[in-house]
Formats: C-alpha cells, sequence, structure tokens
C-alpha cells in the first residue's frame, strides 16, 4: 500500500464505514451516513473501509446493484475522504441519498458529506478503529484535537 499523492494529517479522524456503503459513498451515490447518535464532528474527515460487510438488507441489495464480487471491495483500509458538513434528524425523503428505505430512518441521525473522494491507492493505518472514529496515524491520546463522539 501507498500514500496517496498529498500529505496524510494526523489530526483528521476517520470514520469505519462497512461496504458496501464506503463504495457507494466514494462513488457518490451516496451522501447522507445514517447512524443511531449525532456528531458534533465536521470538516475533512476520513473514510475507514471496515473488514465486515453490512448486514442491512438494504446493504444486500446494493451489492447486487453494483455487481462487484466480494473481492473486488477494499477492506481493511483507509480508502477515501470526504467533507462531513452537518448531523440532523433522518427524513422519510433521506431514503434515496442514505441507500436504506424510510422505514429504517425512523429515529436515525444522518450525517451529511460532502466532496467525498477515493485515494488512488487504499492506505494501511497504524492504528485500528476502536470505535466508530479513530485517528488512524496518531493515538487518540497524543497531541492534537479530539475526535470524541
Amino acid at each position: 500500500m501507498s500514500l496517496p499523492t498529498f500529505p496524510l494529517n494526523p489530526d483528521i479522524p476517520a470514520l469505519g464505514i462497512r461496504q458496501p456503503w464506503v463504495e457507494l459513498i466514494l462513488r457518490q451515490e451516496k451522501t447522507l451516513e445514517v447512524r443511531s447518535q449525532p456528531t458534533h464532528i465536521r470538516g475533512e474527515i476520513y473514510l475507514y473501509s471496515a473488514k465486515q460487510f453490512s448486514d442491512h438488507p438494504s446493504a444486500q441489495m446494493a451489492r447486487h446493484r453494483l455487481n462487484l464480487p466480494a473481492t473486488a471491495y477494499v477492506r481493511g483500509l483507509l480508502v477515501g475522504r470526504a467533507w462531513l458538513v452537518d448531523c440532523r434528524p433522518a427524513r422519510p425523503g433521506d431514503a434515496a441519498q442514505s441507500g436504506v428505505g424510510p422505514d429504517a430512518l425512523a429515529g436515525q441521525q444522518v450525517w451529511v458529506l460532502d466532496q467525498a473522494e477515493r485515494f488512488e491507492r487504499p492506505v494501511l493505518v497504524r492504528y485500528l478503529p476502536f470505535g466508530v472514529w479513530f485517528y488512524p496515524f496518531r493515538r487518540k491520546g497524543d497531541a492534537g484535537s479530539g475526535a470524541g463522539d
């Protein structure tokens, strides 16, 4: 694995997302990440493709639509970056941009993503995720800002 063509910033947090969701985000087909809790984080974030596939029924349909073999999905690596620009309660009309049906949005939060871009090559992280947010190139307690939610 090699580094992207721009410098990686150790103070930028990474968000772990299961496949095929992260693939859809990188294709800019999915701009809303559905989560049970809100986040106060805003700005540039790295996108980490989790090692496991999503078991949500909508994810299975998305994988079928993408028509990619399981081996084509990058997992366990940093795959890109995006800007997290907002967080708000989910609405039924968010279904298309989130990739899940309106029934799955009830009581959830949507994290609004913009300008997602894929790294030229996936990047091996120095520190593995522990929770939703993590710092791929430094320990959470090291100097710098904290991604605590």
